[in-house]
């Protein structure tokens, strides 16, 4: 009777403990510095050549005359404007592949300050291509604006999954999506005509990434490391201990110490796993395709493919071809509005519910936009239909597949395994960027509107897959996490403990012990068994 009462006594202080979520200064921070200078940029750098095309394409035209003494053919000016807009993705690549390694030796947070080098190098670059005469600077700026968004599409949402607590691990993470957004709606503000939409003033367009880039450099050094880096990578208790601290904003951490070093005593191993040997680990098995499912269906879903038809649908409902550049903003303001409700309701919803929602809606809307662009001739009302559809469709992606994607890559694996499993995220997300920018052009030409349909059908198998395959994660630890997916990796939890590679490690008893030497002030220390 006494030990039942004892267990009901800690299942009430584990609710307790899941019900009160402290939102620190730090913590708060933390995510919004990084985030500013990281998925913002890369948010932005969609949409800031889209405003100055016409006039980059005529300094494109003016540099070539004025080399070679001829204007430029159309086709080679057309291939020097596709390189420019795609090789962004190329530099994503790169650096989705180079970042593993630089934040097992930096850091999560030195890699997101580091990363600073690469934007700063290529605002430089772009703006000033105009004033020294030279487009190949604005083509080079765009690669390694590409490396630096690769680099931290992969960086920060490691990093804001291991500062927060589980019960708000979704909202936090969504802060990767929200500000994605906010750059995209961000870029089509400054590239409107009164501010740098203009000839004489692109250049500044490029020219403003330095401003998140340093705003972070000045903010994020006075804020701590992953505890979690901390503590199982480096083996520091006492900065572990006082970053906990700082992000909780309480003193007393010892359950989240205590939570840490129980998924030290599961994987027995915090030495940095490979790409390979992730892919032979059978306990990990469908948490890495379903990271690969979700990270294509992000690219492959079709939003890339709205853009592409939103000034036409636009201008089939009437509106003037000047005012076209202020009602687009209304698509950058659904997707930043729809991105924060995701972030306000992830954590009472869920991630299946929003996620497959999200695609579920997009092939609801999809399918109506491709009935409306092919009767709109016929009835007049019907182009306000495909206006809707759109804004229906850029709003079903941003409350789901517009941001959990980077949050479940963050929670379906442990530390060790984390970066090599957002390199293979981050890879197949350029790549089928890639794909995307490379191969649209050649589907829309072949179905016209119904090209759409082909969008429709990714989004509704991605939503089966995930209906089927895809467990809640919401306020669950790794070790509950992997044992929802244990069943279909076939594999035993003695199994999935002993399934990881042998290499350096600390034993979880020699980490209790340091960290029981390391707070000896008796207010951390009963938490640690």
């Amino acid at each position: 009777m006494e030990n039942k009462q004892q267990g009901n006594g800690v299942m009430k202080e584990n609710k307790a403990v899941k019900k009160k979520v402290n939102w620190s200064g730090s913590l708060i921070a933390a995510s919004l510095t990084g985030a500013f200078g990281s998925s913002f940029l890369y948010g932005y750098n969609l949409s800031v050549v889209n405003a100055p095309a016409v006039y980059i394409k005529k300094f494109y035209n003016e540099t070539w005359e004025r080399r070679y003494g001829f204007s430029v053919d159309e086709s080679t000016l057309t291939l020097l404007w596709s390189i420019t807009v795609s090789i962004f993705a190329i530099g994503g690549l790169v650096g989705a592949i180079i970042v593993t390694p630089i934040v097992k030796f930096f850091g999560r947070k030195c890699t997101l300050l580091l990363n600073n080098v690469f934007a700063v190098t290529a605002a430089l670059l772009m703006s000033l291509s105009l004033l020294a005469g030279s487009f190949e600077m604005l083509i080079l700026g765009r690669i390694i604006m590409g490396v630096d968004a690769g680099i931290s599409l992969s960086a920060l949402p490691m990093y804001l999954s291991e500062i927060s607590p589980k019960e708000i691990r979704g909202s936090l993470g969504q802060v990767t999506a929200i500000f994605i957004c906010i750059g995209v709606f961000t870029g089509q503000v400054l590239g409107l005509p009164e501010i740098f939409g203009q000839e004489s003033r692109w250049p500044y367009l490029f020219g403003a990434i330095v401003v998140p880039s340093l705003t972070q450099v000045v903010i994020l050094p006075f804020l701590p490391e992953s505890p979690r880096y901390l503590l199982l990578e480096k083996h520091n208790t006492s900065k572990a201990e006082k970053a906990f601290q700082r992000f909780l904003g309480k003193d007393d951490v010892s359950h989240e110490i205590e939570e840490v070093l129980a998924e030290s005593r599961i994987q027995r191993n915090t030495k940095l796993v490979s790409i390979l040997q992730l892919l032979r680990t059978r306990a990990v098995r469908w948490q890495v395709i379903t990271v690969v499912v979700t990270m294509g269906c992000y690219q492959l879903c079709g939003l890339n493919a709205i853009w592409y038809y939103t000034n036409n649908i636009f201008s089939e409902a009437g509106i003037k071809h000047e005012t076209i550049p202020y009602v687009t903003l209304s698509t950058g303001a659904v997707e930043t509005l729809a991105a924060v409700f995701s972030g306000l309701v992830i954590e009472r919803l869920g991630r299946r519910p929003l996620l497959i929602g999200g695609f579920g809606l997009m092939v609801v809307f999809f399918s109506v936009l491709t009935v409306s662009l092919t009767l709109q001739n016929t009835v007049h009302w019907l182009p306000y239909l495909s206006i809707f559809c759109i804004l229906a469709i850029i709003a079903s992606f941003c409350i789901g597949p517009g941001g959990i994607p980077f949050v479940l890559t963050g929670e379906f694996f442990q530390q060790s395994q984390r970066p090599a499993a957002f390199m293979i995220a981050g890879t197949v997300n350029w790549l089928s960027n890639f794909a995307v920018g490379l191969l649209f052009p050649f589907i829309q030409a072949g179905l016209q509107t119904y090209c759409f349909l082909v969008f429709a059908a990714i989004c509704f198998a991605g939503a089966t897959y995930l209906f089927f395959v895809l467990p809640e994660t919401k306020n669950k630890t790794f070790h509950e996490i992997s044992q929802a997916f244990s069943k279909r990796n076939k594999v035993t939890l003695e199994m999935q403990e002993m399934n990881h590679y042998p290499g350096e490690r600390k034993s979880s008893s020699e980490q209790e012990s340091n960290f029981t030497s390391s707070v000896d002030n008796g207010k951390t220390k009963k938490g640690v068994v």
